[in-house]
């Protein structure tokens, strides 16, 4: 039977829209509340009639009911049926793209509108019977989750950032690397305004347990020598935290691993008094009874250090870490002293959140609701003024606070703290509380306390059924004798170069906790509106400071090798996919290394690659084909050796608080060489080290070191990564500086003055560095970059700036031009030795 003509037009889709339409916005009435109208004779035209002769009052008021939740109804469907559909009413950030397909990918309250806003096949194919496997035979989703992790591992927040952040994996685990909302400079903002977390619960921990003495001799051979050592006062009471770098045993200043931080086990005050007059009682009795004869008469003080650094070098740390014991215990036995040294690996024992930015303070102060029963006046003061200090910055540097806090579930939701400045006054007053032992003091320590938190005694469910419980719904629980205490230790974090303080600095909190707790306090944290950060967010946090970033900005390590390794194999990929006619053609650019900074060439202990020849100039597609297709040919990222002597000599990166002196006393002596091994023999002696052997000549050790050093951008444009750095020759550079003068004088953009300059093509052998980690600074607001150039090079700088005379507030300021590898105009830039 053919379809009729008003048949075809109510499937239109107009119609069928308007009809949807239609009955969106109609009200469903009910009419059959009354008994009838009256019959007491009225005329016709009455209008009385139309009134009912009785009214039943129950029936009534079920009528009105009905028809006043049906135009609630109806408001409520006619406002969303035409514009908007389930998922959309969501807002941003909980919206999935599998949510239109899936209804039980929102919300309880729209699954019902979903489920209607569906396509009928899409509906039919979700709803078929398909045979299943029984509860019997179905495996446990931690079974599951546990295949999945053979060849990496989670961290405990991991189903919360899959679900909203690209996945990547990174030294052995699954990382969060950004968020899949556009979150750059959101992202800076919070951590310039308000704050942001991130799990860094993958940073590799080692615990150290031995004689105090003992362990400080230990670290004394590995850690930077420039730096305060880890061993003082000042670290080994355990009220601060010692950021260093550490080295392959007795090496310094060569074969750099990577930065660390130790962190020693508080003993408070009382405690080593005890201890004391233990020790004191045990000599005054020796040899007096069963239990003076069973224990010792005394011993050296026994203490535990951690130390935490990346994961990519983890085998690196603790082959060192073995090697220094084994050189320490081997020389004390040779004494006579027999001592116990305990090395182990406490990964994953332990969870790590860092949470940057001013709000932090107020953030920590809201979300945590620590136990004051048996706490120290100390701690009960910097936590009344806590709150109150607008930034940690006001807190002294490295603070470790050690407390106990209750079950974070159990004051769910936080609320933030505010700050409460006094009277007529913008500065929050100083937080009256210096690092102490005793404040530092914390019973994560123990390993016993560790295990037995490992698996919170109540889940997530039995905490939310007792708060529906609850007399006044919203109201946090109070804390039961049962529920758990957790042990934490605070720890006051900058992001910032070593030396003066910069206004690009960022401070905030790190907070360690014991493992199994990590989603209780992240979502206690996030809960607050603090933003999360990934991997590239925390990069772009060391960028913005000024700080160098491991291992990116830190050549001649092996972290750094794998790093640049993989980029370049990622990036060479992708331009040989790329058509000739539309991807760079380096070969005629001049770049001679675009996918690995060839830092041998640099230091002159290798040669330059030799680049493809070119064709004739008026045949340009001939000159692309027979570049593209000699590049393409498979070449070694490395560069080839000039001769059998240099192979032995390695790139290694110098850098310290002190090398910005070093290297102002070295330009001005003539035998540099020899200046520079007195240096680092005198700075080994202070660690206790003997002078370097015949193998590390002043020669080679000059000429194969690099340095860290700050680009900013005296113009328009932000370098890249891998772009490279050029010397000026004396004429060239006087003529960049006439046109910077006059540009500052005439406030006008300095491009307008530099003529044809950035055209010109410097030599190849111009090179000094290369650009480790390039863009636009949202902090400056401006284009800067961090890289690292040859220390020989550097000095030629230095001598070059005594040689140009210049106006007196510009005397000291290196200049260099930089060139990304992928364009030909070069920039004229400063910089600034980093002190990492």
């Amino acid at each position: 039977m053919k379809r009729t003509l008003d048949d075809a037009q109510s499937t239109n889709f107009k119609e069928r829209k308007k009809q949807k339409l239609a009955d969106a916005r109609t009200i469903a009435v009910q009419s059959n509340a009354v008994a009838g109208p009256s019959r007491s004779g009225p005329t016709v035209n009455d209008k009385m009639k139309l009134l009912p002769g009785a009214i039943d009052v129950e029936k009534f008021a079920e009528v009105r009911s009905f028809e006043i939740n049906a135009m609630r109804n109806a408001m409520k469907t006619a406002s969303s049926a035409s514009t908007t559909r389930a998922w959309q009413v969501l807002p941003r950030h909980l919206r999935r793209r599998a949510a239109s397909h899936n209804p039980r990918r929102v919300p309880i309250r729209l699954r019902d509108k979903a489920r209607a806003e569906m396509d009928p096949m899409r509906r039919k194919a979700l709803g078929r019977s398909m045979p299943k496997l029984g509860k019997a035979r179905r495996l446990p989703k931690s079974v599951l989750f546990l295949k999945r992790q053979r060849d990496k591992r989670w961290l405990e927040t991991h189903l919360w950032h899959a679900k909203r952040m690209k996945m990547e994996n990174m030294w052995g685990y699954r990382l969060a690397v950004t968020p899949t909302e556009k979150a750059f400079r959101p992202s800076h903002r919070a951590s310039i305004h308000g704050s942001i977390l991130h799990d860094a619960s993958y940073m590799s921990l080692i615990e150290l347990k031995g004689p105090e003495s003992t362990l400080k001799s230990i670290l004394d051979i590995c850690c930077d020598a420039q730096e305060v050592g880890p061993g003082t006062k000042r670290f080994a009471s355990g009220a601060r935290l010692c950021k260093t770098h550490i080295y392959e045993p007795n090496a310094y200043p060569l074969d750099l691993i990577c930065p660390i931080a130790v962190m020693w086990k508080a003993r408070p005050l009382a405690a080593s008094k005890h201890m004391d007059s233990t020790s004191k009682s045990k000599k005054k009795g020796k040899g007096k009874g069963k239990d003076a004869r069973s224990e010792p008469s005394s011993g050296p003080v026994h203490s535990t250090a951690w130390i935490r650094f990346h994961p990519s070098v983890f085998d690196e740390v603790f082959t060192a870490l073995r090697l220094a014991t084994s050189q320490v215990l081997d020389s004390l036995n040779k004494k006579g002293i027999m001592v116990d040294v305990e090395l182990a690996d406490i990964r994953g024992e332990v969870g790590i959140f860092e949470i940057m930015g001013p709000k932090s303070n107020q953030v920590l102060r809201g979300a945590l609701s620590p136990v004051m029963t048996g706490a120290s006046d100390d701690f009960k003061r910097f936590w009344e003024s806590l709150g109150n200090v607008q930034s940690s910055d006001s807190v002294p540097g490295n603070m470790i606070i050690g407390f106990t806090v209750n079950d974070p579930r159990l004051r769910f939701p936080p609320k933030n703290a505010k700050v409460r400045l006094p009277t007529g006054s913008n500065v929050s007053p100083p937080m009256g509380v210096f690092p102490s032992a005793d404040l530092a003091a914390c019973t994560l320590w123990e390993q016993s306390i560790r295990n037995h938190l490992k698996k919170p005694r109540y889940q997530t469910k039995d905490v939310n059924e007792r708060r529906s419980k609850n007399p006044v719904l919203g109201t946090p629980l109070q804390p039961l004798r049962q529920d758990d205490r957790v042990p934490v230790i605070l720890i006051q974090t900058s992001v910032q170069p070593v030396g003066p303080n910069d206004t690009e600095n960022i401070h905030g909190w790190t907070l360690i906790f014991p493992a199994g707790w990590s989603m209780a306090f992240f979502q206690q944290l996030t809960y607050t509106g603090t933003r999360i950060a990934g991997q590239r967010e925390r990069k772009v946090q060391g960028f913005e400071a000024g700080a160098a970033y491991f291992p990116s900005d830190y050549p001649s390590t092996s972290a750094y090798r794998a790093y640049a390794a993989t980029r370049a194999e990622a990036e060479k990929a992708k331009w040989t996919r790329t058509p000739p006619a539309k991807k760079t053609n380096y070969g005629k650019l001049g770049t001679r290394s675009p996918w690995l900074p060839d830092w041998e060439v640099i230091l002159g202990l290798n040669e330059a690659q030799s680049q493809p020849e070119e064709e004739e100039e008026n045949d340009t597609t001939v000159h692309l084909v027979t570049t593209q297709r000699e590049l393409e040919q498979p070449q070694p990222l490395t560069s080839v050796p000039t001769a059998a002597a240099n192979q032995s000599i390695r790139p290694w990166l110098f850098h310290g608080p002190e090398v910005p002196g070093i290297l102002h006393d070295l330009s001005k002596v003539f035998n540099q060489e020899q200046q520079l091994l007195t240096i680092f023999n005198r700075l080994r002696a202070k660690r206790f080290l003997e002078p370097l052997n015949d193998a590390a000549q002043p020669k080679h050790l000059l000429k194969s070191a690099l340095v860290t050093v700050k680009v900013s951008i005296c113009c328009k444009g932000a370098p890249g990564d891998l772009a490279l750095i050029y010397s000026i020759p004396d004429m060239e550079l006087q003529e960049w500086r006439k046109g910077l003068s006059k540009a500052r004088a005439e406030s006008l953009p300095e491009e307008d003055h530099f003529v044809n300059l950035p055209d010109i093509v410097p030599p190849p052998n111009s090179i000094i560095g290369y650009i480790t980690t390039g863009g636009f600074s949202l902090s400056r607001g401006e284009g800067f970059a961090i890289g690292a150039i040859a220390l020989t090079r550097l000095l030629e700088l230095e001598q070059q700036a005594r040689r140009i005379s210049f106006f007196a507030k510009a005397d000291g300021v290196l200049f260099v031009k930089v060139r990304d590898r992928k364009g030909h105009k070069c920039r004229l830039a400063r910089i600034q030795v980093l002190q990492n």
